[in-house]
């Protein structure tokens, strides 16, 4: 390998990521490879792109960044990140310092041994234990239903050799949950273990709700087997309703009409309203990832980039790019 690319995806981490860049390249600075680092600002509400021009303009060799035009999320990040490197090897890394970046090193070793994957497993330490043992039970249960295998305790944190970077650039999806791509995509893939890092600064973004949601991609983005669930739940429920109806018909012929069980025939109605109103979210659901695949809108778009062989960020030219600066300090009215 002669070069490794470092992808990023940053979302409101001014305050870690002048950290994180001093310390990945004081590793990378000790490893017998050329590199670069592939920041990308999704669309960030604080100064994240204000210290990638700075560092930028303290590195502008090994360092390229692209900032979106707004938030479109850590999914499209990674594509965009994906897109700009140019190395025989991929790294995609968390800026919150979550994923030390120490561990490269050990990555680098497994991948010489000719693994195209090299996946960083995180422990559990610091965790919660309502958090632990909801998230142990989620994989176990969706290992179940999906037709890749997902493990708990990995993430984005790994390696990926160019083959399996363009494989995974070939795949033009836009409901995107790289996890579950990660494990299709296939190729020699080998696991490490690492204790779990607290973040250095900032907020977690992932939140209970946004978790859920997450999970829920999970789910339903690599089969349609929910969908035969309804499919048999349907039949089920159909079955124990006739069952039902004989029993009340020969019920009614050997006792006589007796008066209607009314609390009986509310809990049927609501029951089966209920099911079949999951039923009908669950088939939208489908239906609208078809919509939005149909739409063919791109990923994510691109206000401003910076490439090591350019001196100024693209698109903006470099005037427009000074007097943003000067604005930014005060010194234009």
């Amino acid at each position: 390998m002669t070069k490794l690319s470092v992808v990023v995806p940053c979302y409101d981490e001014e305050a870690v990521i002048d950290r994180f860049d001093a310390q990945t390249r004081a590793v990378l600075g000790g490893l017998p490879i050329e590199y670069e680092i592939c920041y990308v600002d999704d669309g960030s509400a604080d100064g994240t792109l204000a210290r990638l021009r700075a560092l930028a303009d303290r590195h502008p060799d090994t360092t390229r960044y692209v900032s979106f035009s707004r938030n479109f999320g850590k999914e499209a990040a990674m594509l965009a990140g994906l897109r700009e490197a140019e190395g025989d090897a991929v790294v995609i890394m968390d800026a919150d310092l979550q994923h030390p970046p120490e561990l490269i090193g050990r990555m680098l070793d497994l991948y010489s041994l000719g693994h195209d994957q090299v996946v960083a497993r995180r422990g559990r330490e610091g965790d919660k234990a309502l958090r632990t043992a909801l998230s142990r039970f989620y994989y176990r249960a969706v290992n179940r239903w999906v037709d890749v295998e997902l493990t708990d305790g990995v993430g984005d944190f790994r390696l990926l050799s160019r083959p399996v970077a363009d494989a995974l650039l070939s795949l033009p999806e836009n409901n995107r949950f790289s996890k579950g791509l990660f494990s299709w995509v296939g190729f020699d893939t080998v696991t490490f273990h690492y204790r779990n890092a607290a973040r250095e600064a900032g907020s977690t973004k992932w939140r209970f709700g946004a978790l859920l949601n997450y999970g829920m991609d999970g789910l339903i983005s690599f089969n349609n087997r929910p969908l035969r669930l309804a499919i048999w739940l349907g039949v089920t429920l159909a079955g124990l309703g006739g069952l039902y109806a004989a029993w009340v018909t020969v019920d009614a012929l050997v006792t006589g009409v007796d008066v209607p069980g009314y609390v009986t025939l509310v809990a049927i109605i609501v029951g089966l309203g209920g099911v079949q109103m999951v039923m009908l979210g669950l088939i939208g659901e489908y239906i609208g990832r078809i919509y939005y695949e149909t739409k063919r809108r791109p990923h994510f778009l691109v206000k401003e980039a910076h490439h090591p062989s350019s001196q100024a960020p693209e698109p903006l030219d470099a005037l427009r790019h000074q007097r943003q600066r000067e604005l930014r300090h005060g010194r234009v009215i």
